[in-house]
């Protein structure tokens, strides 16, 4: 009996998925946990196994596609098994989510006309309707041929001087490629894609870095793209970081408290820990991050999820740290953070960050946050607000250590000052609670080795 292979809600947030690669093709044998396919989620590329044995006999869903969670995506049967039905189900469905997204009929027209590059086009008007995923085109109109009046496509040729070709100037490429390349140093104008209509993927650019240096020469200088703007699609996770953005500052009543720390005694420490040797490395943040942890045990009022109809009080400290990636923000968590030392938090947050920046975040490893930091200290910010992560009720924005001139006597001297903001949510979190919170803070700051006894 055949299986429907569905796009899985592989993270607890997923509403729907992209599909990256098909790690299998059609006529490939498969069995049950096999990896079909890598799947970019609202937080991390994961993948997707099979849940039956026997051949992948289609493939619904192209590579750089978008479903939602519940779609057909492919079906696995035995070699001879008629899936004429399933495959039926499939396009009739994907017809109802066209209807229902308001493709009429001219939209149908304007998509049966490809593209300089011999894609499909998208109505511009149905991906914004959907929220800027770009729909499939209709299976019927992929297996179309040109109409009689246009000509037929030329073959591939080599890259145009800077990658001005097709598709408006623009180069194809998937948002995994576009980061892969941009990591290796790799330029997309010059790799001819492999993907659906040409589209760069990653197997592209990990043959070209493969590829020996001459076979890869740097590209001229390239030409000014034609037209005035250029439409990006959103990633899973910019859409996920809009909806979770829009459901936060708007409804949220929030009131920000900003304090000044001392860091002259942390800074002082891990001078002090880093001629020990490297085992005992720690950054600063990686103290901030003990001491908030330490101060959310102290001040339980603090460590809480608002849920509506009550408030939650967490009994252990699960702190969460925004990453930056090139796709948006992500937030890994430290599990018991309170209980662990500087070290352990420290390699924690290294192993975390690295996770993230890859995107290889496990949906354990980015949920159950009770707290939440961000700093952007590293980029020379020195005060800024943070977004609280609902149903969490608070987040601290930490903003780069300067070099103070502060009064000390008839004169002045310098001290290593840090500045912290703590958004609060008020339906949790009244104003002499958080200044409470960030009263402990400072004295566990300004005094670290509070942190180490």
């Amino acid at each position: 009996m055949a299986t429907k292979v569905f796009m899985e809600a592989l993270s607890p947030t997923m509403e729907e998925g992209r599909l990256v690669k098909w790690l299998k093709n059609e006529g490939d044998a498969v069995k049950s946990g096999d990896t079909l396919a890598e799947v970019e989620t609202d937080k991390a590329i994961m993948e997707l196994v099979a849940r039956g044995d026997g051949v992948l006999r289609k493939r619904l869903l192209g590579e750089g596609e978008t479903g939602p969670v519940g779609k057909l995506i492919g079906v696995i049967a035995t070699a001879g098994e008629n899936i004429d039905a399933l495959v039926a189900e499939a396009a009739s469905a994907a017809s109802a989510a066209s209807a229902a997204s308001g493709a009429g009929p001219a939209a149908q027209v304007v998509a049966k006309a490809p593209d300089a590059a011999g894609a499909p086009s998208v109505p511009r008007a149905s991906a914004e309707a959907q929220g800027g995923a770009s729909p499939p085109p209709p299976t019927t109109v992929a297996a179309a041929p040109p109409p009689p009046q246009a000509a037929p496509p030329a073959p591939p040729a080599a890259p145009a001087p800077g990658g001005v070709g097709g598709n408006g100037g623009q180069v194809r490429s998937s948002p995994l490629a576009r980061r892969l390349a941009s990591e290796r140093g790799l330029d997309l104008s010059r790799l001819q894609g492999s993907g659906p209509g040409g589209r760069i993927i990653k197997r592209d650019i990990e043959s070209a870095a493969a590829a020996p240096a001459a076979a890869y020469a740097p590209a001229p200088p390239r030409a000014a793209a034609a037209g005035d703007f250029e439409d990006i699609p959103l990633t899973q996770i910019r859409k996920t970081i809009a909806k979770r953005l829009a459901e936060s500052i708007g409804p949220i009543p929030t009131f920000y408290l900003t304090a000044e720390f001392d860091l002259s005694r942390v800074s002082e420490m891990r001078a002090a820990m880093l001629e020990m040797g490297d085992e005992f490395k720690v950054s600063i943040n990686d103290v901030l991050m003990k001491a908030v942890a330490t101060a959310l045990a102290q001040h339980p009022e603090v460590n809480v999820h608002w849920l509506g109809d009550r408030i939650r009080h967490h009994n252990r400290v699960h702190l969460g740290m925004a990453v930056a990636t090139a796709d948006g923000l992500i937030v890994p968590v430290i599990f018991d953070a309170d209980r662990k030392r500087m070290s352990e938090i420290s390699r924690e947050a290294r192993a975390l960050a690295t996770l993230a920046r890859e995107r290889k975040l496990k949906p354990e490893q980015y949920t159950g946050s009770t707290f939440s930091i961000s700093n952007l200290g590293m980029f020379g910010i020195e005060q800024f607000t943070a977004i609280i992560n609902p149903p969490e009720t608070g987040i601290l924005a930490i903003g780069a250590a300067q070099d103070v001139a502060v009064p000390h006597g008839d004169g002045y001297v310098t001290r290593k000052r840090l500045k912290v903001t703590m958004s609060c949510d008020h339906r949790a979190v009244d104003g002499a609670v958080g200044a409470a919170f960030l009263q402990t803070l400072r004295r566990l700051i300004e005094n670290p080795l509070m942190l180490v006894y």
